[in-house]
């Protein structure tokens, strides 16, 4: 008797101690792969879809400000680098080739360049800081136009070039203007200039160190989709980052279907 009593008492002690290492182990093991685990990654992915589709003011308000700035710079790129580069491309003068590589050069300029200079000439103590232009939207603007008017002009002097070498031709024998040549070409390779305008954009709607330098991220003013990505997430607000991060993917997605649906032309 008195050994089975023995008996009993080592196997309780043997059954709890493996209880309480199962308490000790198993369960801070399931509970930091639970925390450790694609969970934290997918539920702000859901949280992000639930601010895109209930509309949140404030992401919203971001993306509307990213689309007034790209849009505006992309308008006044266009309308600039489109006729000069088909007014470079159709003539021949001295420099022509040093021009083709400063616009090369300044296609791959980085955008931190763009805004520390434009920082320079826009605050108070520069040359244009009279006019107070540092941290608004429209400092953005003339700092994206720096930035994708080299992108579009040299894609439209490649797009001229890649065009029907007769065309020039005949515009000179029938005794085209200079604006009757531009309305020409522009009628005759517009897929291809809309290729480089749509890719002029994209380089816009992507920037961050131009809206970040001379836009100062100025909450419901200047604060763009890439800055507020950035600030959210040192922030510590990683869906609402997210959620800014799709949006940019899509408008990306867009700009690329755009983009393949000109090239196919």
């Amino acid at each position: 008797m008195e050994i089975n009593k023995i008996l009993k008492i080592i196997v309780f002690l043997l059954l709890s101690f493996n209880s309480n290492a199962e308490e000790e182990i198993i369960f801070p093991v399931a509970t930091v792969f639970e925390s450790t685990s694609d969970g934290f990654f997918f539920g702000a992915l859901i949280s992000s879809f639930n601010l895109i589709f209930n509309f949140d003011a404030a992401l919203f308000n971001v993306v509307i400000t990213s689309l007034k700035v790209s849009f505006s710079a992309v308008f006044i790129s266009s309308f600039i680098a489109v006729p000069l580069g088909i007014i470079v491309a159709l003539n021949k003068f001295i420099g022509k080739n040093i021009l083709m590589i400063c616009l090369n050069t300044l296609m791959a300029l980085p955008t931190v360049v763009i805004g520390l200079i434009m920082y320079g000439v826009l605050n108070r103590q520069g040359l244009l800081g009279d006019i107070d232009l540092l941290y608004t939207q429209t400092a953005i603007v003339i700092g994206l136009c720096i930035l994708i008017i080299p992108v579009i002009l040299n894609l439209t002097i490649s797009a001229v070039y890649s065009s029907d070498p007769r065309l020039a031709e005949r515009c000179t024998l029938l005794g085209a203007t200079q604006i009757q040549k531009i309305l020409i070409y522009i009628n005759e390779v517009r897929f291809a200039l809309m290729t480089g305008i749509v890719t002029g954009y994209g380089r816009a709607i992507g920037e961050v160190g131009i809206a970040m330098m001379v836009g100062g991220n100025i909450e419901g003013y200047t604060r763009t989709m890439t800055t507020a990505i950035a600030l959210e997430t040192s922030k510590g607000s990683f869906e609402f980052a997210l959620s800014l991060g799709v949006m940019l993917l899509f408008i990306a997605l867009l700009i690329n279907i755009l983009l393949h649906y000109f090239q196919q032309k």
